[in-house]
């Protein structure tokens, strides 16, 4: 059931519309009244669905900000397809469910769900939970965007670490003047110094495995 949204409407992401959900629950008398609450607090409904089969690609056809789960006790194809979605196409996920087991809780957790509400839905809570949710979501992402980046800086330090050893090497340049002559190179070809670091390890292999 779409909904147009209301003033004070929680934002998307993507648009100045309200938030977009897809709805997941096998029992359409709870999720009408989950859907009735989601509408209510101003979210638009994108999708309900009855079960997470084949979830990341209902979530690729219908591109919405938070997917909501509510299940009796997630079982482990639930937790695989939740886990699907998270390294294919990240979106806030919250799990409503009546399991308050800790390997169940850890499982989901792992899985890529970003809350986890083992006491059931209350609609009385569903706006406060996707805030909590959708914050959580974000500042997970920008850490792990953060670390990402981390890890290609240190990457990219080590290759320019070992084209300048090369140059050392086998050119008898000083530290200094090897990185110079690696930065006149890469401005020379517009590149960037790790790209040229990269080829002058490519040439100095290639001369190596020619026996010269």
């Amino acid at each position: 059931m779409p909904n147009k949204g209301k003033p004070g409407a929680p934002k998307s992401t993507s648009s100045s519309g309200p938030l977009r959900v897809l709805l997941i629950d096998e029992e359409p008398g709870r999720a009408a009244i989950l859907e009735r609450a989601l509408l209510d607090a101003g979210y638009e409904l994108v999708s309900r669905l009855t079960s997470t089969h084949r979830l990341a690609e209902h979530v690729a056809a219908s591109a919405p900000d938070i997917v909501i789960v509510d299940m009796d006790s997630p079982d482990r194809d639930s937790l695989e397809n939740m886990a699907v979605l998270s390294r294919s196409n990240p979106k806030p996920v919250i799990l409503f469910s009546g399991e308050d087991d800790e390997d169940t809780i850890a499982g989901a957790i792992r899985a890529g769900v970003s809350a986890y509400v083992a006491d059931g839905m209350n609609p009385d809570r569903v706006r406060p939970i996707i805030q909590v949710a959708v914050a959580r979501f974000r500042e997970f992402q920008a850490l792990k965007a953060e670390l990402q980046q981390t890890k290609e800086q240190l990457a990219d330090r080590k290759l320019i670490d070992k084209a300048k050893g090369l140059l050392m090497k086998h050119r008898n340049f000083s530290e200094d003047q090897a990185y110079h002559a690696m930065r006149k190179l890469a401005m020379e070809r517009n590149q960037r110094l790790v790209d040229t670091a990269r080829s002058v390890i490519e040439v100095f292999e290639m001369l190596d495995g020619g026996g010269l």
